[in-house]
């Protein structure tokens, strides 16, 4: 049974415990931060955070870059503490796709087709400089870049990119996606913060 107090009994408030959660929005710093509207946000900026907190990828490893993506979902790497446990094999199950290696024109095709199997949103990112621009093979058999085929979010440089640099490009296509590249109310209210301060 819930206790409610008589009309008219003051109420008194709990005593705070963290000053980084717990906000006293009658503190007129506070307030003022609060009518500019950086505390509030739209369904669209809630969505993308969600969505870039869960990315699913399905790997397109064609050559040696793909031994460097596989080794992204060991535990020294972890993939899944960014929210992608684990590389799917199937394209209706993920919204990223990670192209590794050179892409022939005969691979084109297929690789368009799995792209068009991917249900909205989906992202690609460029792994190596195979997939990127073609590397070190100019010649009629190789794609020069896999943009020609499918919009590319994010390229990782490299011949192969150490497993590093594609978690780098994972986190950089997340902020891509959550928020737009917009800082969250908190870092801005810290940012605030500390230049009032200095």
């Amino acid at each position: 049974m819930a206790l409610i107090p008589p009309p008219g009994t003051p109420i008194e408030r709990a005593p705070r415990t963290d000053e980084s959660v717990d906000w006293d929005l009658r503190d007129p710093d506070v307030a003022d931060f609060v009518t500019r509207g950086l505390l509030l946000t739209t369904v669209d900026k809630i969505a993308a955070w969600a969505r870039s907190s869960a990315i699913w990828p399905a790997g397109f490893g064609l050559a040696c870059c793909a031994i460097e993506m596989m080794h992204m979902i060991t535990p020294r790497m972890d993939i899944g503490r960014f929210g992608a446990e684990v590389i799917r094999a199937s394209p209706r199950q993920s919204d990223l796709m990670i192209v590794s290696g050179r892409v022939s024109q005969k691979m084109a095709p297929v690789l368009r087709h799995i792209y068009e199997q991917m249900l909205e949103p989906k992202w690609v990112i460029s792994m190596g400089a195979c997939a990127s621009s073609g590397g070190v093979f100019n010649n009629y058999a190789l794609l020069q870049g896999v943009d020609k085929i499918v919009p590319v979010d994010v390229y990782v440089p490299g011949c192969p990119p150490r497993p590093e640099g594609l978690v780098e490009g994972f986190t950089l296509l997340q902020k891509k996606i959550g928020a737009k590249g917009q800082s969250s109310s908190r870092e801005l209210w810290t940012a605030a913060q500390g230049e009032g301060r200095s």
